[in-house]
């Protein structure tokens, strides 16, 4: 089987180094990529695709098309987290891992960003540890697929 992950990342992450910086850092969307994809390559994934959206609908489909040819998914779905029962709904739909993943920790963070809805149809979840959480979400990945 060949071992293609995804990065889903949502609204505003393609503002990453510009945008609240205190909370999101400065590292810029395509550094962050860049180093995923090193990651992925140093974990013994065969390619890993980094994909942003401002779009529900477009997340939506890239989940949908992910079941047919990915390994599993990492989604920081942004501010969809907190009330999209769609992606919910396709991320349950899925029968490879997806592991929800934060930049910054939402239980700090504003009440309305305590909740989130993914989570109970995720893997997993990992918040709060800046661009390092993708990287813990490809190793969990790598560990699920490798027994």
């Amino acid at each position: 089987m060949k071992k293609d992950v995804l990065i889903i990342n949502g609204p505003n992450l393609n503002l990453l180094g510009e945008r609240e910086p205190g909370t999101y850092g400065t590292d810029t969307y395509e550094s962050v990529c860049a180093e995923i994809k090193e990651k992925a390559a140093e974990l013994g994934f065969d390619s890993c695709e980094c994909f942003q959206s401002n779009h529900e609908g477009e997340i939506i489909d890239k989940l949908h098309s992910a079941r047919l040819d990915k390994c599993g998914i990492v989604l920081n779905a942004g501010a969809y987290t907190h009330y999209s029962y769609a992606i919910r709904d396709a991320i349950a739909a899925l029968k490879i891992p997806v592991i929800e993943v934060h930049i910054s920790n939402i239980a700090k963070r504003e009440e309305f960003r305590h909740t989130s809805v993914i989570a109970p149809v995720c893997s997993g979840s990992l918040f709060g540890f800046g661009k390092n959480g993708y990287m813990l979400a490809l190793r969990a990945i790598s560990d699920y697929l490798n027994g």
